[in-house]
């Protein structure tokens, strides 16, 4: 059991597009306007925990996950372009950004490479191994949903502290800028990883 939490931990607190978000929202002092985000992030690994658990990847054909995984690094530059284009509001030294709705988090994070790399081992591997089955997939699925929200939560929560100690709105530019080219990298890297390597492997 506490295994299936390592990992999930492992995988879903470390940087990628969700957590950048969550970063950029703290830092424009946007945490609670995107709770809907984060809460969108959170029911994608729930659907994707209970629907890899009870079918596992009988219902997956491998060969469309580059496709997907195309979809989604299309989607994250989109957003990359919404963050670089974030307004300052000089009056009270935050960015005017667009707020990501329930809808972004959702879809944005069932078209993450990095949500089926964390959910697929989990489901499909260490729930049978753990002989978690029936009901059980469900409460595991739930409890392991509610981390998924807390990852780009806490991410937001840290760039909320930080951005409160920064006075000048220049930062703020400079931070949109900054983490629209970090999106920009990991959709490039996502790319590169599961679109292209993945499309040439199948060649051969």
């Amino acid at each position: 059991m506490l295994e299936i939490l390592a990992y999930a931990i492992g995988v879903m607190y470390t940087p990628g597009p969700i957590n950048l978000l969550g970063l950029h929202s703290g830092l424009n002092g946007k945490t609670r306007e995107h709770i809907g985000f984060f809460a969108g992030v959170g029911c994608a690994m729930l659907i994707l925990f209970i629907f890899l658990g009870f079918l596992g990847l009988k219902f997956i054909n491998p060969s469309l996950l580059p496709y997907i995984s195309l979809i989604g690094c299309i989607y994250i530059v989109y957003i990359a372009w919404k963050v670089f284009r974030a307004n300052i509001n000089i009056s009270d030294n935050k960015a005017n950004v667009s707020i990501l709705s329930f809808n972004n988090g959702l879809f944005m994070q069932l078209l993450n490479p990095k949500a089926l790399v964390a959910t697929m081992p989990i489901s499909t591997i260490q729930f049978p191994a753990a002989g978690i089955s029936g009901s059980a997939i469900v409460v595991w699925s739930t409890c392991l949903a509610l981390l998924a929200f807390g990852a780009p939560g806490s991410y937001s929560l840290a760039g909320m502290v930080m951005g409160k100690r920064i006075e000048n709105p220049i930062y703020f530019k400079t931070f949109n800028f900054l983490m629209s080219a970090l999106l920009i990298f990991v959709a490039t890297s996502i790319g590169y990883e599961h679109v292209y390597r993945a499309l040439l492997e199948s060649h051969y």
